[in-house]
């Protein structure tokens, strides 16, 4: 595959079984030999999307004391700020030349994910940022939750399998802001290769160039999304859970061209994670004679721990 396939969520969602299996069969196909779809017909309208990227620029425009005062200690980054070149890829010494913020999951206060998860954080400055934050979030879970059934049916499961780990999931909205390039980085990129953490990921903003994934051949493709479209593609959990049936292929985001050092960039992906306690074992049904259990067994929780520990995220 040599570009990203564009698909319509509408297909799954309609009443025509023919149109719904389309839709399984190309998501499939896509994510078996690239890792990547756009996706249009999606639960983010045109309205949501363009307040959340005013309140983002109005943000990170902040000055830089203000931003860091909402820079959390001790939760390993997993809400509010981060500031610039805190976060490198696995591997990778150079900080990403990017800042960013984590709006995480809403929970009842009664449930027991509660004391889990620390508490998202209110930026007093801008009156609306929190509020577009989360309904944003959850839009994107809702059309998560519809990619993961679709994904279920390809894996030959039961079409709510993923639904009950989702419920509360760990799920991560990071607005994400890589600031104009003053001086010439030495060896840092604005995110260096990687791949994600989680179930899937959901991108708003890969609309200019920059966002590139790696094929199966090891070339580099531009990944460029229409205005409505989100680019999604499986995490290391998923790929790991379907014994890399499914792939989890490794992207990055270029630095500009120098005439474009002066520009920003923004970009949020959602990264949907399961409750901590799903087991990410093999699927039997994803393991034959050409196809040994390639992965030990561990829970999503303590696969992100030892993630974010790598990342230098958490101690």
């Amino acid at each position: 595959m040599n570009k990203i396939p564009s698909i319509n969520l509408a297909d799954f969602l309609s009443n025509d079984e023919s149109k719904k299996q389309k839709f399984i069969n190309e998501i499939g196909h896509a994510y078996e030999n690239i890792g990547f779809v756009a996706l249009k017909g999606h639960f983010l309208n045109e309205k949501l999307v363009d307040s959340l990227y005013a309140e983002i620029k109005n943000f990170f425009d902040l000055p830089t004391d203000i931003k860091e005062k909402y820079e959390i200690p001790g939760i390993g980054g997993q809400r509010g700020y981060v500031s610039f070149g805190k976060e490198s890829a696995k591997g990778k010494k150079e900080g990403d030349l990017k800042e960013f913020w984590h709006f995480g999951q809403y929970v009842e206060e009664d449930s027991k994910y509660a004391k889990e998860y620390p508490n998202n954080v209110d930026v007093e400055e801008l009156p609306n940022f929190n509020a577009v934050g989360k309904e944003t979030y959850q839009m994107l879970e809702k059309t998560a939750k519809y990619v993961l059934r679709s994904l279920a049916l390809h894996l030959g499961l039961d079409e709510m399998y993923f639904d009950k780990y989702m419920k509360n999931g760990n799920s991560i909205l990071r607005p994400i802001h890589y600031p104009p390039i003053k001086t010439e980085p030495k060896g840092a990129e604005r995110a260096a290769a990687h791949g994600d953490i989680n179930l899937i990921t959901l991108l708003m903003g890969a609309q200019g160039k920059g966002l590139q994934v790696q094929n199966l051949q090891g070339d580099w493709i531009d990944a460029m999304a229409a205005p409505d479209e989100l680019m999604i593609n499986v995490g290391d959990m998923l790929a790991r859970h379907s014994n890399n049936k499914l792939k989890s292929t490794i992207h990055r985001v270029t630095n500009p061209p120098k005439e474009m050092w002066g520009t920003s960039r923004y970009s949020i992906p959602f990264f949907m994670h399961p409750i901590s306690e799903m087991k990410l074992d093999v699927l039997e049904n994803c393991i034959d004679e050409k196809n040994p259990k390639k992965f030990e067994d561990i829970t999503a929780g303590d696969f992100l721990d030892e993630r974010l520990k790598e990342l230098g995220l958490k101690k």
